[in-house]
This record gives C-alpha cells, sequence and structure tokens, in this order.
C-alpha cells in the first residue's frame, strides 16, 4: 500500500515544475530577442553620415579690424594718469606741429612752484656746503702749518740747548767756582795781611773780623757755586733734554693728529658737499620733469596725415573708445597718423591652430568688411607673435590667443578701406580640388588612434582606424581607412578607459565647442 501511494504522487508533484520552467525559457526568450531587436532598432536610428568626396579647404575664419599698415603712433609722455581736456576730431587732416590732444596740466602747475621753492632751498645748502669745503680746507691747512711750526721749534729748542744754553750754563757754573775761589784765595790774603797788621796795631780788631767774616763768605759763594754745578750736571741737565725731547715728540705727534683731523674735515665736508649737490641736482631733475610733463600735456602732430584714434576697432578695449575726459596713462596710445594708404587686417587666432598656421607661413587670407558687403579682397598672412595676448586675460584666463597680421593687396581697395573697420579673415591653409571627408566629431582618438564607427550593411557600427589630414573646425580630411560611400556616426559612443576625443585641446574654448556642436547638429539634421 505505501509503494503504491508514493509512486502515484511523484508524477503529480512534477507536472507545475515543469510547466513553470518551461515559462521561464520562454520569457527569457522573448526578452532577449526583445533587447535585441530593440539594439538594432536603435542602431538604425543614430545618425550618420556618408563619407564624401570633393572639394575641401582646410581654413581659419577669424574677426579682426583694419589698420594702416606704416603709421606714426601717437602716445601720452606724462608719467601719470591725466584726463584729456581737449581732443582733435577723429578723420581730420592735421599739418604737422598741430595741435591733436590736451592733457589737464593744473597738478604739475601746482607741483612746479613747490618744487621751485625746494629747488632755492637745496640750491642755497648747495652752495653753502662748497663754502664751507673751502673753508675746512684753509682752516686745516693752517692748522697743520701750524702744528709743523711748532714741531720744528721743539726740534730747534732742544738744538739750543744741548748746543748752546748747556754749554753756557756750564761755563757760567765753572766760572762761578773760579771766582768764588779766587774770592777765597784773596780773602785769605786778606785775612793773613789783616792778621799782620793787628799784631803791629795798625788796625782795629773789628777790621779784622770783617775779613774773617769775608772768607767766610768767599768759602760758602764757593760751596754754592760748585753745588749748583752739580745739580746741573746731575738734575737740570737731565731734565731739561727729557723735557724738551718730550716737547719733540709731542709736537709731532700733535702734527700727525691734525694732519688726520684735516684729511678727516675735508673728507667729511667733502661728503656734505657731494650730498647736496646730488640732492640739488635731484630736485632740479624733478623740476624738469615736472616742466617737461606740462610741455607733454600738449601733444603736437608729429607728421601730417588723418587722425585716426588708437581705439578704433577694438572692440575689447576695456577703458572705452578716445573722448574728452577720459582718464590716459603713460605710453598709453593716443592717435594713429597714417604715413601710407596701405591697409593691413589685425586679428588673433586660438593656440590649437598657431602650429598649423605658423609652420606655413605666409598664407593666402580671404578677407569680407563688414562695411563693404559683397566685396572680397586678398591679403596674406606674414606674421603671428610669438607670445600669447594678455590684454583680454580679464575676460577668460584659459583663453590664448596670439596676435596676427595680414597684408591686404588689392591696391584698389585706396580710399575704400578706412581704419578701424570691422572685417573678417579667412585664412586658406590646403585647399583640395578633391578629398574624402568626415565631420570632425565622427573622428575620435582611441589609444592615440584616429578611429571611426563604420555602419556595416548590418546595420552594425564597427570602430574603424582611420588616417586623417588637418580640420577646418568642420570638416576633416581622410587619407585612409576610409571610402566614398561609406557610413560613420555622428556621434560615436563614449571611448573605453584611458582613450580621449580628437582635438580635445580645441574643446578648451568655449566659442570654438558651441560653434561645432552646433555644426555637428546642422550636419545630422540634413544626413
Amino acid at each position: 500500500m505505501n509503494t503504491s501511494t508514493k509512486s502515484n504522487t511523484a508524477p503529480g508533484c512534477s507536472k507545475p515544475v515543469i510547466a513553470i520552467i518551461i515559462v521561464v525559457i520562454a520569457g527569457i526568450l522573448m526578452g532577449t530577442r526583445s533587447c535585441r531587436n530593440n539594439r538594432r532598432q536603435r542602431e538604425k536610428e543614430m545618425p550618420t553620415f556618408e563619407v564624401r568626396r570633393g572639394p575641401l579647404t582646410i581654413s581659419i575664419k577669424e574677426a579682426g579690424s583694419i589698420e594702416n599698415r606704416e603709421k606714426v603712433v601717437v602716445y601720452s609722455k606724462v608719467e601719470s594718469h591725466v584726463q584729456i581736456v581737449w581732443l582733435v576730431e577723429e578723420g581730420k587732416s592735421v599739418k604737422k606741429g598741430e595741435l591733436l590732444v590736451e592733457l589737464d596740466a593744473t597738478s604739475f602747475t601746482d607741483k612746479r612752484i613747490e618744487q621751485e621753492i625746494c629747488l632755492q632751498n637745496t640750491q642755497a645748502s648747495f652752495i653753502r656746503a662748497q663754502e664751507e669745503l673751502e673753508v675746512t680746507r684753509n682752516q686745516t691747512q693752517s692748522d697743520v702749518e701750524k702744528a709743523e711750526l711748532e714741531l720744528k721749534f721743539a726740534g730747534l729748542d732742544l738744538e739750543k740747548y744741548l748746543k748752546g744754553e748747556y754749554p753756557q750754563q756750564l761755563k757760567a757754573a765753572e766760572a762761578d767756582i773760579t771766582i768764588a775761589k779766587e774770592e777765597v784765595n784773596k780773602a785769605t790774603d786778606n785775612l793773613a795781611w789783616s792778621a799782620k797788621l793787628e799784631d803791629k796795631g795798625h788796625i782795629t780788631r773789628n777790621e779784622l773780623l770783617a775779613d774773617e767774616l769775608a772768607i767766610k763768605r768767599a768759602n760758602i759763594n764757593l760751596a754754592l757755586a760748585e753745588g749748583r754745578l752739580d745739580l746741573l750736571k746731575k738734575y737740570t741737565h737731565g731734565q731739561q733734554v727729557e723735557k724738551l725731547k718730550s716737547d719733540a715728540k709731542q709736537a709731532k705727534m700733535a702734527l700727525q693728529r691734525e694732519r688726520r683731523k684735516s684729511k678727516a674735515n675735508i673728507v667729511q665736508a667733502e661728503a656734505d658737499l657731494r650730498a647736496r649737490e646730488s640732492e640739488y641736482h635731484s630736485q632740479k631733475g624733478k623740476l624738469e620733469k615736472i616742466v617737461k610733463n606740462i610741455k607733454n600735456c600738449r601733444i603736437l602732430a608729429p607728421s601730417e596725415g588723418m587722425v585716426v584714434y588708437a581705439t578704433s576697432g577694438h572692440r575689447w578695449r576695456r577703458d572705452g573708445p578716445l573722448e574728452k575726459g577720459q582718464e590716459v596713462a603713460k605710453r598709453q596710445e593716443l592717435i594713429h597718423l597714417p604715413t601710407t594708404s596701405a591697409m593691413i587686417a589685425k586679428m588673433t587666432i586660438h593656440e590649437s591652430s598657431v602650429t598649423k598656421v605658423r609652420k606655413r607661413l605666409p598664407l593666402h587670407v580671404r578677407i569680407t568688411i563688414d562695411a563693404l558687403p559683397g566685396r572680397e579682397f586678398e591679403g596674406t598672412l606674414t606674421k603671428i607673435s610669438v607670445l600669447p595676448d594678455t590684454s583680454r586675460a580679464w575676460l577668460n584666463p584659459e583663453l590664448k590667443v596670439y596676435n596676427c597680421r595680414v597684408d591686404i593687396k588689392d591696391e584698389s581697395t585706396k580710399g575704400e578701406i578706412r581704419p578701424g573697420m570691422s572685417c573678417g579673415c579667412e585664412i586658406i591653409i590646403e585647399e583640395y580640388d578633391d578629398a574624402l571627408y568626415v565631420p570632425v566629431q565622427s573622428v575620435m582618438l582611441i589609444d592615440g588612434q584616429p578611429t571611426a564607427y563604420r555602419v556595416g550593411l548590418t546595420g552594425k557600427p564597427k570602430p574603424v582606424e582611420v588616417h586623417t589630414g588637418l580640420d577646418n573646425n568642420r570638416h576633416l580630411r581622410i587619407t585612409g581607412g576610409l571610402k566614398k560611400g561609406d557610413k560613420v556616426l555622428l556621434a560615436p559612443p563614449l571611448p573605453p578607459s584611458g582613450a580621449k576625443p580628437r582635438n580635445t585641446e580645441k574643446d578648451k574654448d568655449p566659442a570654438r565647442k558651441k560653434e561645432r556642436s552646433r555644426r555637428g547638429k546642422s550636419d545630422s539634421s540634413n544626413h
């Protein structure tokens, strides 16, 4: 019984499971088929472009302005910001020496009065320093001569004492001793004679005592004379010699001090004179600069010509057009005076185009002028600046453009083209009568290789490596990898990791990116 029950239950339970599995497999198959159909539909709906063959011009179009090829630039020489109080009318023909611009010189006039007073004071100090230098030189010369004379006198005093005074003093002392001895002998003889006379009663006792006193006095005088001689030899002579030698030495040192002092005083006086002279010339230079600024406030025409404001045709100038009341800076260009009728066009190109343009100089340029619709002029791109223009860095610091010069060739434009006119310049880099090309957005750099997505017969796009030439920001020349009639995606899928689109450096310029996006949409709508 149990066995039969199990065998009847198992088949009944497996039927729903099998049914569920079948339903799931059918749903998966239907979902897969639906996904494939949707993907094929999306691939069919993706915008494509058919590779074309025909004329292709590789060029760069930029806006510019017309200027004279040769001109005299009149600029402000005033060394500060000043306002324009009078301005010649633009377009007027002026002659050499005629007033073009008059700047406000009020502040310089006030400064000139103050500077003249300051210059007079410094000039007086300069003159006083000159006189003080002469006085110092005379005084120092007198002091040195006096010290030299004192040194000479000290030497003479020593020589006079050693050769004159001392020998005389020595002789006088010896003479005194000799006289004293004679007086002693005389007094002795007198005493002996008086003693004999007193014994005989010819003289009195007092007279004898007087002779005895005289001999005593003579002996004392002799002793004193001998003492003076001894004192002269032992003390007075040596002391006087040392004193005179010291006086000579001190006089010599005093002379050295006086010479050094005189030299220092002269150096100090000369330094003071140089300082006063430097200050005088500095103040004089300031006055001359102020006077020159006052003179430069009247700007005269250096040559004859037609007046063209330097701001004409410059749409990006922040200081606005040249006009009365405007403040101008030093070295700021104010007026251009053309010297010839030849014209040039000034323009700028983006840094992404500099390399392909610079290597091919000179280049042919087609010029259109807004004021002369329907006319086209020929020109030649002759110069590209070495460094980018920084005058518009305040507008977009990331934007790097280079100034270019285009010489206009058509001589029939004389009298028609005027400075300041706006123009459009198309720089012709390469021209092809028969070339393959696709839109620039159809090619991407994948692993460093230009790649396009070609749509095959099945409608499925596949990446194809291509060889490319230059582009004109709209179409890209194809030199290999595609042929006429091939269809490529206008909007290729995002590249894999590590790849990057072509011309990514151009995408830094928002204006170029916007223009390329607009052209891409236009191409997709046309094809």
